[in-house]
């Protein structure tokens, strides 16, 4: 027994046994990888395409939007302006019928000195330098009653008219032509085409 056992203990070790060395591919199997790796790359290809198409997809809805955006502004800009214009527009009416309205209650309260100063022309006197002070008077009067717009209403001679008119008088005379006038007894005054007095007149037939 001892025998044995010491032949078991003095028996030389066993070299291990070495590893199974690792086989190269073979062909079918590199064609296989190939084809793995081609397959790869074409699914990450479409996956990236795809992406790209999303990409392009919500740049064209944000280009889409923001032209609508544009568009509505621009129609807002437009529809500002307008209103713009119209109250300009409207403003500069009111303000020159508001001058005008001004200047003819202005020029009314002078009207009674243009009345008297025709009386005082129609008077007869032999002071020349006081019939010529007052001439010289009516004159300037008159100029300045041009310059701000205002017109005599034109009535001796001319046919009868209600919208320039005031009849206080009608006599009958075949010389002088229907509804004319014969005789003023007050003169008519517009200012823009607008009366701010009527010519008070004698009409005829």
């Amino acid at each position: 027994m001892n025998e044995e056992k010491d032949k078991q203990e003095t028996a030389p070790e066993t070299e291990a046994e070495p590893a199974a060395e690792e086989k190269p591919e073979t062909p079918a199997e590199e064609k296989t990888d190939k084809k793995a790796d081609k397959k790869e790359e074409k699914k990450e290809k479409k996956f990236g395409k795809k992406k790209e198409d999303e990409r392009v997809s919500a740049l064209e809805a944000e280009k889409e939007a923001l032209e609508k955006e544009k568009a509505a502004l621009n129609d807002k800009y437009l529809r500002i302006c307008a209103e713009y214009d119209n109250f300009r527009r409207r403003s500069q009416k009111e303000k020159d019928n508001l001058y005008s309205e001004i200047r003819a209650n202005a020029v009314q309260q002078f009207l009674p000195v243009y009345d008297n100063l025709e009386r005082a022309l129609k008077q007869g006197t032999e002071d020349e330098a006081y019939r010529k002070g007052v001439e010289m008077i009516m004159t300037q009067f008159n100029a300045t009653l041009e310059k701000l717009g205002v017109k005599k209403i034109e009535s001796l001679g001319k046919t009868f008219d209600p919208k320039l008119h005031n009849a206080v008088m009608h006599v009958d005379d075949e010389s002088q032509g229907e509804n004319t006038i014969v005789e003023v007894f007050q003169e008519g005054f517009t200012v823009n085409d607008k009366v701010i007095r009527f010519a008070m007149v004698k009409v005829a037939n």
